[in-house]
């Protein structure tokens, strides 16, 4: 069976009279099962937690009595479409959701009386800062907003919110996968990277539902023109008539884009109406480069994805009709959260600088390129998800001072250190003692870098193997270097 296929969408029944099975009680299962109460029949959780009503059955008999009393099953990400409940409830013809659906389906009414339109962000990288950027233009052009989804808020408690205007979505393609009729008012794909195929299967598959943020968009579709792949999913969905592509470039805009004019930011997509005579001879200021030097890690220059995020962001407010000068608030006004290019500190003129966000290696490429060259000590490690690391390492091998090599498995990190960058040295970390490790990289880091370098966590992979989190990881940097 494909990953592509989802089996029924529709209960049997109506959603009010359905009988809803949630799988799994971790973040997403937990905001589900608690807003479920009073829109649904019932609600049963299934989980390997004593918090479950009910644990995971292990055998077909006992999915197959666990499936015959739901009309619904809404599914938490750590279930793959592979998974063997989710599977069972395929071919029951029981529907499977994601809380992306499900938050969708119970949208409430604001006094206007229609729901909040959802802004929608995702793609490989970038997806938690800018959706985050577009919440504080939102918020800028004085709009009551959150920013929701796999940040902050959870989705399905927004979605019951009748005060708020409009929705910054960030959407995974985990929560794509399982969303059947989400229309967004317009949706965004960043990037697209090698990630997560140990979920999806395939990258063909990957891609595909970081696509379905296209299905049924309203009013604009953004896509990175640097990434050809992102264009090509705009021209496979099918969209609400009058919806157009919108690119973002860290070039010169074309019609129809948004772009960067020397040091301004400029938009010629939203600048005037669609019939205005004179509409391809000028372009809007919607903000310019200064407007970021906040969010630049000490000294060094903007990095060029910080740019594009700012670009997507403002896409996205631009399509829901925010005025220019808000986006150039916004941006001003925007703090990114923790572990993203974060400078610690400085200890002997070596910056020590936590991305710890940085969890795959599309991210980390991102991350290394933000520095000059031949100045960088590494820290890389963790769950590849999958993935190998070539690409990376030939790319940005020429930021390299040396690299730190940790987590459980560093095979698939020092294979790639040794036949793209086997001119820098590169230390391994004991996996063995968990509890120090991040101390013992920032020792050995301390101890390769010279006067002007950055010491840099920027893993490219998951956190997983040796924390609980990634912001746990980068708080054990922080410790780490504060410590010294």
């Amino acid at each position: 069976m494909s990953f592509a296929d989802h089996g029924p969408v529709e209960p049997r029944v109506p959603l009010s009279q359905a009988r809803v099975l949630v799988a799994g009680l971790g973040v997403t299962g937990r905001a589900v099962a608690a807003a479920l109460p009073g829109h649904v029949a019932s609600v049963v959780t299934a989980a390997p937690s004593d918090d479950a009503d009910v644990p995971l059955p292990a055998d077909d008999a006992g999915r197959a009595a666990l499936l015959a009393d739901a009309d619904l099953l809404v599914t938490s990400p750590g279930f793959k479409p592979t998974d063997p409940l989710l599977v069972a409830a395929r071919d029951a013809g029981v529907p499977v959701w994601s809380e992306l659906e499900l938050a969708w389906r119970l949208r409430v009414p604001r006094a206007t009386g229609t729901p909040a339109p959802w802004l929608v962000i995702t793609g490989t990288n970038g997806k938690t800062t800018t959706v985050e950027m577009l919440a504080s233009i939102l918020t800028a052009a004085g709009l009551r907003t959150r920013a929701v989804g796999n940040v902050g808020t959870p989705l399905v408690e927004a979605a019951l919110d009748p005060d708020l205007d409009v929705l910054a979505v960030e959407a995974s393609s985990f929560q794509l996968h399982f969303a059947h009729t989400v229309a967004a008012q317009a949706g965004a794909v960043l990037n697209l990277a090698d990630d997560h195929l140990d979920w999806h299967g395939s990258m063909e598959e990957y891609g595909r539902d970081k696509g379905r943020v296209f299905e049924r968009a309203e009013l604009a579709c953004v896509y990175n023109t640097a990434d050809p792949v992102t264009e090509r999913l705009v021209l496979a969905a099918d969209v609400a008539e009058g919806a157009r592509a919108v690119g973002f470039t860290l070039g010169a805009p074309g019609p129809g884009m948004l772009g960067v004019v020397e040091d301004v930011l400029v938009d010629r997509a939203f600048h005037a109406p669609a019939d205005a005579v004179d509409r391809l001879t000028y372009a809007a200021e919607i903000g310019t480069l200064a407007d970021l030097e906040h969010l630049a890690p000490g000294d060094v220059t903007i990095p060029p994805h910080v740019v594009a995020n700012a670009l997507a962001a403002a896409a996205l407010a631009r399509a829901h009709g925010v005025p220019a000068v808000a986006v150039r608030d916004g941006l001003r006004a925007f703090t990114p959260g923790g572990h993203r290019i974060q400078r610690v500190r400085s200890l002997d003129d070596v910056a020590y600088v936590d991305d710890s966000k940085a969890t795959n290696a599309h991210a980390a490429s991102a991350s290394l390129a933000g520095f000059p060259a031949g100045s960088v000590v590494w820290i890389a490690g963790g769950l590849a998800k999958g993935s190998r690391f070539d690409d990376l390492v030939s790319e940005r091998a020429d930021r390299l001072r040396a690299a730190v090599v940790i987590g459980v498995d560093p095979e698939p990190f020092t294979t790639a250190l040794a036949r793209h960058a086997p001119e820098i040295p590169v230390v391994v970390v004991d996996p063995g003692e968990t509890g120090t490790v991040m101390r013992r990289a920032v020792d050995a880091a301390r101890s390769l870098a010279r006067p002007g370098d950055t010491v840099l966590l920027a893993p490219a992979g998951a956190s997983q193997d040796q924390f609980h989190s990634y912001a746990q990881r980068g708080d054990a940097f922080a410790a780490a270097v504060e410590a010294m």
